[in-house]
Order: structure tokens, then sequence, then C-alpha cells
């Protein structure tokens, strides 16, 4: 009797925990998979970091002493490509983007299908790249109609800048920034890291979101006063230093 009450308990304890086992979710490794999204929202700032880049409003500038009303600013980001943490990457298709202030909509880029796993960093391109600039018509945020294609030149205008300044000979400034080539190249190719060496993990259905900010004080950094020319419609030396400046400043941050 002793032997098939022993029997019996030891059945059950087995079952019991058999059963325990099969409604437990199973523990695995497995990597992340499927897709999630990558946004990138652009910050305009003024001069020092806090003080906001406002359309329409009398902006002084501390290093030349200008004052300069902005009515347009637009430029170009392309290639958007996230680092992976084992230093392989991802590529955005057709990533050209026309970045206007006056369209808040466009400072907010959002790009689908990123493969999930984690990334440590982001490769921004500022400008459009040669191959690009000599392929003819495009459309989209390529196409001649937005007013940021110079067709006697072959080529983007990668930044522009227009408005009114005391300081200028006719009262206005208008700063069309293009060149792709040789000492006219306005083209800049910037690697950023996510703050604090972090690891961001994109997981199926969800967002990593970049912050940058971008500072249009940063044009006469090295130029100047607009009295120094208050137009600038071509490719030149000078329009690659602006477009330098302004491409070096802007900084990540962001990132979650």
């Amino acid at each position: 009797m002793k032997r098939f009450t022993y029997f019996a308990s030891a059945l059950a304890a087995t079952l019991l925990f058999t059963t325990s086992c099969e409604t437990e979710d199973p523990v695995t490794n497995d990597p992340p998979s499927g897709t999630g999204t990558l946004v990138v929202d652009f910050d305009y700032v003024w001069a020092m970091a806090g003080a906001p880049f406002e359309m329409g409003t009398e902006l002084y500038h501390p290093m030349t002493g200008d004052t300069l009303t902005y009515t347009t600013f637009k430029h170009y980001i392309s290639n958007i490509t996230l680092i992976k943490n084992d230093n392989t990457t991802w590529a955005a298709e057709e990533s050209y983007h026309l970045l206007d202030f006056s369209d808040p909509s466009s400072t907010s880029i959002h790009l689908k299908d990123v493969p999930a796993g984690a990334y440590t960093g982001i490769q921004i391109t500022f400008g459009v790249d040669s191959a690009r600039n000599v392929s003819g018509a495009q459309t989209g945020a390529l196409d001649p109609a937005n007013g940021m294609f110079w067709s006697w030149n072959t080529g983007y205008i990668m930044i522009k800048a227009e408005g009114s300044s005391p300081q200028s000979g006719n009262g206005a400034f208008s700063y069309h920034l293009g060149g792709f080539s040789g000492e006219n190249n306005c083209i800049s190719v910037r690697s950023f890291n996510f703050p604090n060496g972090d690891a961001i993990q994109v997981d199926n259905n969800e967002q990593l979101t970049v912050n940058m900010a971008a500072n249009p004080a940063r044009l006469f950094h090295s130029y100047g006063s607009v009295a120094n020319g208050a137009m600038m419609h071509m490719p030149s030396g000078e329009a690659a230093t602006m477009a330098a400046d302004f491409n070096s400043w802007v900084q990540l941050t962001d990132a979650f």
C-alpha cells in the first residue's frame, strides 16, 4: 500500500511539473526582427544655443553686428544612414529631403522600414550628392519646380537664405549656395554618435527619433557682414565656405 501511495504521489508531482512547464512562455534569445520607423527632427537656433531662429523677425548677429530679417531659409540633406553597433549600416532608399523653415512638416523626416536592431549613430549628407547634380530633371524633393536647381549651371542650390538687412547696399540679401566639386564643393558628409555612446534599439513597429539642431547664423561665421557682398548666385569658394560653416555646426541633441 505504501508503495502504491508513493508511486501515485510521484506521478502527480510529475504531471504538475509538466503542466507548469507547458504553460510558461519559452525563454529565447532571438535577435529583434521586423522593421520600425526613423524620425529625424530639425530645430533651428540663432547665434547662441537657446535663442530661437525666426522668420520675419529682426535678428542680431553678435559676430558681424548685422541685423538680419529672413524671408527664406531652405537647405538639402540626403543619404541618411544608420550605423549599427557592429559597424554595419542601413541606408534609407531615395533619401533626398528639402528642409524649408517656413514649412514645419518638411523639417521632420519620417523614414519607414528601418530593420530592427541596435544602432549607435547616424550619418547625413548635407546637400545633394554629385551624382544627382548631373542626373537631369528629377522628381520629389529634387524637382526643379522647388526653385533649388540651376538649370543654366546643372546643379542644386544646397542652401538658400534670403531676406533684408540695413547693412546690405540695397537693403536685401540673397545667398544661393551651390557647387559640388573641387574648391566650390558645398557638400558635407557628417557622422554623429548617439548621446553617451549608447546604442538605441529599434524594435518591430516602434520608432527611433533623432533630434538635430542647426544654426543659420553660422553662414556668416567666416564670410562676415552682408556688407561684404549681399548676393551670391553661383558656385564659388566663398559659397563653399559659407556652406561648410553652416554644416559643421549642426549638432545631434538627442536620440530615443
